[in-house]
């Protein structure tokens, strides 16, 4: 199914597709398909500080493919899997997370990457929501601080209830309201939503109404159809009408495509009319 696209550039999460390849393989084959940028969670979930020569790889990787890293997670634990994130987990968690900062934000730099992702974190038994926000603002103001330094934003992501019922943001209006305390907390005002269109439509919000609201506080968009989280076309996201009113409330940044492919990703772009 053809779904009419929006005048901008959409860039490839190549940690939810072209999954069937190496990581290192993975650039190469999004250019293959047409794209020209791409995103990624932190590719390494068990390690926050990997190896110089596994970094230096994955920089080779996209420079040979030519390919530009438009967004990149912080350390997020276990991601795919059970956590969502790092920065309000306390121990051990807590510390890979900031022991990654500085590392996740070099390598953007390194490859002219301008958006970094911190996602909150799960809440903990035993531990009070006041102690893990009070963690997570200061984990976010620090890494807010290094995105900066390298010229980039910090996003902030609300995801949806049904999938991840231990994760306290699950609305944009709780994801921009930790926004507004990073920024208050640094003043440097580089926090921004990470508005994806998917998680809005799973946690049951209209996600029209959601656009019109918060696309102007976005620093990116993320976009997967619902149910399924398969490409646009295969459930019951109107993506024509929601591209529109992300140009309408001037919206100019990529478009992530994270959805899943059925079949071989190289197949999974057929609803790009015009393309």
């Amino acid at each position: 199914m053809e779904v009419p696209f929006r005048n901008t550039e959409f860039d490839v999460n190549l940690s939810i597709l072209f999954t069937e390849l190496p990581l290192l393989a993975r650039p190469a084959a999004a250019a293959a398909a047409g794209f020209t940028k791409v995103e990624l969670w932190w590719p390494w979930p068990d390690d926050p500080e990997p190896p110089e020569a596994e970094l230096a790889a994955l920089r080779d990787a996209l420079g040979a493919a030519r390919t530009r890293l438009t967004a990149l997670n912080f350390y997020a634990g276990r991601l795919p899997g059970p956590d969502r994130g790092a920065a309000s987990v306390p121990g051990e968690e807590s510390a890979r997370f900031r022991a990654n900062v500085d590392v996740a934000a070099g390598f953007a730099a390194s490859v002219g990457c301008r958006a970094l992702n911190a996602l909150y974190g799960n809440r903990v038994d035993g531990v009070a929501p006041g102690v893990q926000d009070a963690l997570a603002l200061e984990n976010l103001a620090y890494a807010a601080r290094a995105a900066d330094r390298v010229g980039a934003i910090l996003l902030i992501e609300a995801l949806n209830a049904a999938e991840s019922p231990s994760y306290p943001l699950t609305d944009a209006a709780s994801a921009v309201e930790i926004v507004d305390k990073v920024d208050a907390a640094t003043g440097l005002g580089n926090a921004r939503l990470l508005l994806d269109l998917y998680h809005v439509a799973m946690g049951g919000a209209d996600e029209r109404e959601v656009v019109d609201r918060y696309a102007g506080r976005a620093g990116h968009v993320q976009i997967a159809d619902v149910p399924g989280r398969g490409a646009p076309g295969t459930g019951a996201l109107d993506f024509a009408d929601l591209f529109s009113r992300l140009d309408a409330a001037g919206y100019d940044g990529p478009v992530g495509l994270e959805y899943r492919a059925d079949g071989p990703s190289a197949n999974a772009f057929g609803w790009l009319a015009g393309r």
